[in-house]
């Protein structure tokens, strides 16, 4: 055979091979579909729950089983009680025909009552255990009183009243259990109490096994062992000793003699679950070693060996048991691996909707910004002739319409006539309305109606100014819209990205950091860490009440500062309530610089209110800012305009938009608000504490200065006041510093206050230079009283002098080393 030919067969059979698999799969899944129909949908779990239950019993005489399960069904599923009720029946008659008996009235009488009731009133959810209750103590005790002979004894009335009991209790457990045997899934998560019913139930259930045996195995016991393997598999070594404490106790209950099984269930269930990191062979092995352990107590060999079998037979069903289906009851239990799992991916499907709808929003109102910023938008609707047209024939419909010259004018000489209009429309005094007399003269040779032509003009032409700046500044506030939106879209998209970012698990890194603390001596009560990246650590600890002298921050910082090998500072704490509760400290990483400011302000004339204003502040995102506005003019409205651009700058910076788009905004507020000449100038420096690179944004100001040692460089733009122009672009200067560095910024009373001198750069570089001191303060007020005392001690205009000093932040305890473990947990992260 050629190999084209071979390999043609090759895929044919490949093809054959994977469209075989494929059937088989598919087979499969509608096998098990059609299972689950039968099992769930038509009943058949039922059928099978209530014949067990109706046979189960309780020291040998009580059946607390069959009326609770009954009436939870007729509450919960009306459809499937007949089929419930015939279950039951069938159950009871292979015990007795008195139990039969017994059953079918205990549940006749429920159907009746509860009938006659339910037409009277409505008979709620919450008060049919408390029926049940009444029911089976009344039923009971009328057959007590009929089989003994019309006598009752305080022995059969107590257990009458513990058979009532027990009903009143199932009620509760069957109704929260139901869903499984009706639906064979659940939509949520069970809850603590929701696990213990269905394990109750579950061992009901089995109970109704008891008598049963294959070859001298007892069928409970494989069962009930099977049960306790299984959730110890699935949930560990809490839920699996639960279930086999629970199940034996049950177990015990139906049958004395089963009463040791339950050290066996427990024991079996507590080494299961904590076997279960060997899978499935772990598992079998705590239940295997279990039975060994505790089957000795057994009397003789026969009795050992009869239950390794019946041990060997749940771990053989164990291992048949589908991995599916044990996940699938994994999912529902709280504390697995599944059930975690699932609660991640439905948190993940939450912030993954959040993040779509942020970055929908941010779409939009890009969008909206796109809409309101575009050029042609933005420019005139029309042009200056076709503005002047129209500017022209309001004049003319008051004047030219009425006139017996208008054909001459406006036929024979229409280009004379109409560069004579546009000439007196630039020539016309806009406020007295006069000409030019060569102009007037002119407009008389050419018009006989020259005042009133020249006296529409004059009214038409404050009209069209008026809509002008009219349009002007509808321009500038649809500009100021799209810069506002563009930058809301901005800080949107970044918190969408922020959103993103998942936030990791770091088990072991805590488990390592809580075990150098304490092999350290610290008493830690536990630590959870958030973040780990470098210049974002976030950790959050609980330390006893008694660390309230400084602990947190003399040991606990500077230990975790060695660990994480970056300084970590206390940043907050919280004090308990009560004296022998916790504190709350939260450690984050230190900002790698610092800034150290000074500020000296004086008035003109020595007055209280300056036309000046500063700021410096933090920003969040690890930048610090210092601005400084020096409003128009002196007094009270120069210091609102400059203080409440501050104020704006600030606000908007603090929200995440960038500083360009935020002193676009500031300028385009100022511009349009008022329509009064009020400009204020802005210094701005955005300084990152983290790489100390420096963005100067100068707006009218004057020069700043950096000192570096004994040099000294100018910072300076050529950028106008705010409020003067309505357009303008923002020039950023960017100044990479180093620790040590002075930044000195001022406003134009400092610069340009000393007298009698010619070049302010000069003199100011030379007094900074010879200044003995890099105290920000001590510098501010030098530089201001140098500035004074040049005016004989006059203060000319307002004054005002920032300075702020770099320095790396150095903590104040030093990092205390812990080598080994720092080693354990860098190579853990």
């Amino acid at each position: 055979m050629e190999k084209g030919d071979q390999s043609i067969v090759e895929s044919v059979g490949t093809a054959e091979l994977k469209s075989t698999e494929f059937d088989i799969s598919n087979g499969l899944r509608r096998l098990r579909q059609k299972l689950e129909v039968v099992l769930f949908q038509k009943g058949l779990a039922l059928l099978i729950v209530s014949f067990l239950l109706g046979r189960a019993l309780i020291l040998s005489q009580l059946t607390p089983f069959a009326l609770p399960f009954f009436a939870a069904i007729f509450m919960t599923r009306r459809k499937h009680a007949p089929l419930v009720w015939f279950g039951l029946l069938a159950g009871s008659l292979t015990n007795s025909i008195s139990h039969t008996l017994f059953i079918f009235s205990i549940c006749f009488v429920f159907l009746i009552s509860f009938r006659l009731l339910e037409k009277l009133h409505s008979v709620p959810m919450k008060a049919v255990p408390y029926y049940v209750f009444f029911i089976s103590l009344f039923t009971k005790l009328i057959f007590i009183y009929a089989g003994n002979g019309q006598t009752l004894s305080n022995y059969d009335a107590l257990m009458a009243a513990v058979e009532a009991g027990l009903s009143l209790v199932l009620v509760f457990i069957f109704i929260q259990s139901i869903p499984f045997l009706t639906t064979g899934k659940r939509a949520k998560a069970l809850r603590t109490e929701e696990v213990i019913s269905l394990i109750i139930m579950l061992a009901s259930v089995l109970t109704g096994t008891i008598g049963w045996t294959l070859y001298d195995l007892s069928i409970e016991h494989i069962l009930a062992r099977y049960l306790v393997i299984l959730f110890a598999f699935t949930a560990g070594a809490a839920v699996g000793s639960t279930v086999g404490v629970v199940t034996g106790l049950i177990f015990s209950l139906a049958s004395m003699s089963s009463f040791y099984h339950m050290s066996l269930l427990a024991f079996a269930g507590l080494l299961g679950g904590l076997l279960r990191e060997g899978r499935r062979v772990g598992t079998a092995a705590g239940l295997l070693v279990a039975t060994l352990l505790v089957g000795i107590y057994g009397e003789g060999s026969g009795v050992l060996m009869v239950t390794m079998y019946e041990s060997s037979i749940a771990v053989i069903l164990l291992f048949l048991t589908p991995l599916t289906l044990i996940e699938k009851l994994a999912r529902h239990i709280p504390g697995t691996v599944e059930y975690a799992k699932d609660q991640q991916q439905y948190a993940r499907k939450v912030r993954d909707i959040t993040v779509r709808r942020v970055e929908q929003f941010s779409t939009v109102f890009e969008a909206l910004s796109d809409s309101f910023s575009q050029p042609e938008k933005w420019k005139e609707s029309t042009d200056d002739e076709e503005e002047f047209d129209l500017f022209l024939s309001k004049v003319t419909e008051k004047t030219c319409q009425t006139c017996f010259r208008k054909n001459k004018c406006w036929g024979e000489n229409f280009d004379k006539t109409y560069d004579l209009m546009k000439h007196i429309m630039h020539e016309i005094d806009e406020d007295s309305g006069l000409l030019p007399k060569p102009v007037y003269r002119k407009l008389e040779k050419h018009c006989n109606k020259a005042d009133s032509v020249r006296n529409a003009i004059h009214q038409e032409l404050a009209v069209y100014q008026a809509n002008q700046k009219l349009k002007k500044q509808v321009q500038e506030s649809r500009k100021l819209v799209a810069e506002q939106l563009l930058g809301v879209s901005e800080v949107m998209c970044d918190f969408a990205k922020e959103i993103k970012r998942e936030q990791n698990n770091h088990h072991k890194q805590e488990e390592m950091l809580l075990d150098a603390l304490q092999d350290f001596g610290i008493d830690i009560e536990y630590v959870e860490i958030y973040n780990l990246e470098t210049g974002s650590i976030d950790i959050d600890l609980m330390v006893p009440n008694w660390y309230g002298n400084g602990e947190c921050e003399k040991l606990i910082a500077p230990l975790v500062s060695d660990i994480m090998e970056e300084t970590v500072v206390v940043q907050n704490k919280e004090d308990p309530d009560d004296p022998s509760g916790f504190h709350y400290i939260t450690l984050r990483s230190a900002k790698a610089y610092v800034v150290e400011t000074g500020v000296a302000h004086a008035a003109k004339g020595g007055g209280f209110l300056s036309g000046d204003s500063y700021s410096t502040v933090e920003l969040g995102g690890g930048k610090y800012a210092l601005a400084i506005s020096d409003g128009m003019g002196n007094g009270e409205r120069a210091h609102k305009e400059s203080n409440e651009t501050l104020k704006l700058l600030q606000t908007i910076l603090q929200s995440g938009i960038e500083e360009k788009v935020a002193i676009k905004s500031i300028n385009s507020v100022l511009s349009l608000r008022t329509d009064d000449e009020v400009f204020s100038t802005l210094d701005l420096a955005l300084v990152d504490l983290q790489t100390i690179e420096a963005k100067f944004l100068k707006i009218g100001s004057t020069p700043s200065f950096i000192k570096r040692g004994n040099k000294i460089k100018k910072i300076e733009s050529g950028n106008l006041p705010i409020g003067i122009l309505d357009e303008f672009d923002v020039d950023v200067v960017t100044e990479q510093l180093r620790d040590g560095d002075l930044i000195v910024m001022m406003s134009d009373g400092v610069f340009e206050g000393p007298k009698h001198v010619e070049n302010y750069e000069l003199w100011m570089k030379r007094k900074l230079k010879e200044l003995q001191t890099d105290d920000p303060q001590a510098v501010s007020d030098l530089i201001m009283e140098e500035v004074i005392r040049t005016r004989s001690g006059m203060i000319p205009d307002d004054m005002t002098i920032v300075a702020a000093k770099i320095k790396r932040n150095i903590p104040k305890w030093a990092a205390i080393p812990v080598r080994k473990k720092r080693a354990r947990l860098s190579g853990a992260s």
